[in-house]
């Protein structure tokens, strides 16, 4: 399987008999604007999480 632009990504493995399976899928790398909106959700939690443990101290 060749195609230019996808990545493969493990679904899931899993043991059948003597054997390791693995599902695999293909798919395509995210956009920048894509990347910017995960990254700040990222950020925004994790300054939650800090100030939910200085809270708490």
């Amino acid at each position: 399987m060749k195609q230019d632009g996808y990545t493969l990504i493990p679904l899931s493995v899993y043991f059948k008999d003597a054997r390791v399976k693995l599902e695999i899928g293909a798919c395509r790398g995210k956009k920048n604007y894509d990347k910017r909106e995960t990254i700040a959700k990222r950020d925004a939690e994790r300054e939650m999480d800090r100030h939910m443990k200085e809270r708490n101290r």
